[in-house]
């Protein structure tokens, strides 16, 4: 096992140097998780092997390879590689514990790129995200879909109506298209606008809701190298999920309910009202306030949790889950009384 993790490693290292010459040790360390004392045996490993890494001294030193040494895959289009590069899940991979495999495999690709090849594989990321977990939808596109990337790609500005539920459409507004996001089998456009006092703004639209669509012909635009696609979206679904939470219930919760907790409901929101409760009391149990979208959530998401969670507030909640608890007792009591019954012919027993 140590002897295919160090080979898997001294591969990783000649593909790092492959792709991004002049690394130090301390860089490769940081990239390789190990020391700079395992890496400068690690070089010693690749160079008695026959791979020619050269080591040079003074501020751009660093460890390359050998010029020349290198595979190149001259055949793929910049396009195919767009493409190639756009089929990542990385958040997926990450939790399946893939993502070393993934890293590895990355860089194959990329040490044998042209460097166009790269640029290509660069800008894909930068434009489009995928935001795949807990999503299992087929996705809808919209017709306007290949126009909007098709802009998104040669970095030119699209004027479009767009139309929030219950509204008309609004006045066209210019957008500069910076990427299109996959999220619950819904696409997004994320694009720059002029924001107050002239200042760029980044806002986010349903591509199903844009109307009148149209790329500018003069609008070619300059993008902010520095936009984060995947950043920015992640940021934007934190604060969308924030904005849903707009009830409150009170909740007395045993150790294991607090354990539980963040596994029924919204994990940010439970982990703050964890955070911010106080100390439990004498039996261990803990009373806190938690931020939910609505009681009819509320309610379908605590009952998850049993006997292990005590609702206090409000009030119709609090009765909607003694009416439950009451159902739950009748129909398991008649039951007992009459092991031979059919299950299915029991009380409903409501729940609202």
């Amino acid at each position: 096992m140590l002897v295919r993790m160090r080979a898997a490693r001294l591969i990783r290292m000649a593909l790092l140097l492959q792709s991004t010459p002049g690394l130090t040790a301390a860089e490769l360390a940081r990239e390789l998780e190990v020391s700079e004392r395992t890496v400068i045996r690690d070089v010693q490993a690749l160079q008695d092997a026959g791979v020619p890494v050269r080591s040079e001294r003074g501020r751009t030193g660093g460890y390359r390879l050998a010029p020349g040494h290198r595979t190149r895959l001259t055949t793929l289009h910049p396009t195919e590689a767009e493409t190639l590069y756009l089929s990542g899940l990385p958040s997926a991979l990450r939790d399946l514990g893939l993502s070393d495999a993934a890293d590895t495999a990355r860089l194959k690709l990329s040490a044998t790129l042209l460097p166009s090849l790269r640029a290509a594989a660069e800008s894909s990321a930068r434009r489009f995200h995928l935001d795949a977990p807990a999503w299992f939808r087929e996705p809808s596109t919209p017709d306007l879909l290949p126009e909007l990337a098709r802009a998104l790609w040669a970095d030119l500005a699209v004027e479009f109506a767009y139309a929030r539920p219950g509204r008309e459409p609004g006045a066209p507004r210019r957008v500069e298209p910076y990427g299109l996001v996959l999220k619950a089998g819904v696409w997004y456009l994320v694009g720059r606008v002029p924001g107050p006092a002239g200042s760029p703004a980044f806002l986010t639209h349903r591509a199903d809701r844009i109307t009148g669509l149209r790329t500018l012909p003069d609008g070619a635009f300059t993008r902010d190298p520095s936009f984060d696609l995947a950043a920015y979206w992640q940021e934007h679904s934190a604060r969308f999920a924030r904005s849903l939470l707009r009830a409150a219930v009170t909740l007395r919760l045993t150790p294991e309910g607090a354990r539980r907790l963040p596994g029924v409901t919204d994990p940010t929101a439970a982990g703050r009202a964890l955070a911010a409760a106080p100390p439990p009391d004498p039996a261990g149990r803990v009373t806190l306030e938690l931020a939910v979208e609505s009681e009819e959530i509320a309610f379908a998401e605590l009952v998850r949790l049993g006997a292990d969670a005590e609702v206090l507030a409000p009030p119709a909640l609090r009765a909607r889950f003694a009416r439950h608890a009451r159902s739950l007792v009748a129909l398991y009591r008649d039951a007992a009384a009459d092991p031979g019954a059919d299950p299915g012919a029991g009380p409903a027993g409501s729940q609202r």
